[in-house]
């Protein structure tokens, strides 16, 4: 008999993570689902928010009567700019990427391991085209790398895994993972259940994603 739950919508994910980044923190929002972050920041906090195409202070989305084309984020979407914010080009974005100067990265995968690797630009389909963008630049660069992903694939197989059968990104450089399912840290010991959605036990999650889950 399995837990009757109700997931948490991306909507909510996305909430979920902006009340975790602290105030102060320089954040990259990455290309897709990590996009809904930036919607739904505190107003309370001061989060600037950084696009590897050279933006930093980059608001929410824009309204359908603010859509500036001249104004868009890595993933090519539309976006706003708040007081302050500045542009710059590639080697400066890459610099700021790569220099340590980024607090969180948040970035979809693929896959995460135990060990914290993370695969998230490829997985070895020949109809798919791999495109890691600045993934890896982040993964290594940021001080603290949240991953955004649904738990399991269309196939229901878990996208935790003991170790990534898909090309990597970065090697044991996730700290946090928001699923639909529940929030994990990763820890020497694997991957810790910090809080689960309303219905689901941790037994239940347990068998969804084969692995020895921690509880907080």
């Amino acid at each position: 008999m399995t837990d009757t739950f109700t997931p948490w919508t991306r909507v909510e994910m996305a909430k979920l993570i902006a009340r975790d980044i602290p105030d102060g923190a320089i954040v990259n929002i990455g290309i897709g689902m990590p996009e809904l972050v930036a919607d739904h920041l505190p107003t309370d906090k001061e989060i600037l928010l950084q696009s590897e195409n050279g933006i930093l202070g980059m608001g929410p989305k824009p309204g359908a009567n603010e859509v500036d084309m001249d104004l868009i984020n890595a993933g090519k979407q539309p976006v706003t700019l708040l007081p302050g914010g500045a542009f710059f080009d590639h080697i400066m974005s890459f610099s700021l990427m790569r220099g340590g100067h980024l607090d969180i990265a948040v970035l979809g995968a693929f896959q995460v391991a135990e060990n914290g690797d993370l695969a998230n630009w490829a997985t070895n389909d020949p109809n798919a085209i791999p495109a890691v963008g600045g993934a890896m630049d982040l993964a290594v660069g940021a001080s603290n790398v949240f991953v955004m992903m649904e738990l399991l694939t269309k196939k229901g197989e878990s996208k935790l895994v003991q170790s990534c059968t898909y090309p990597l990104t970065g090697v044991g450089c996730v700290n946090r993972i928001y699923t639909d399912h529940a929030v994990f840290d990763v820890d020497s010991d694997g991957f810790v259940v910090r809080e689960l959605a309303p219905g689901l036990s941790l037994d239940e999650l347990t068998r969804r994603t084969g692995l020895t889950l921690r509880a907080a």
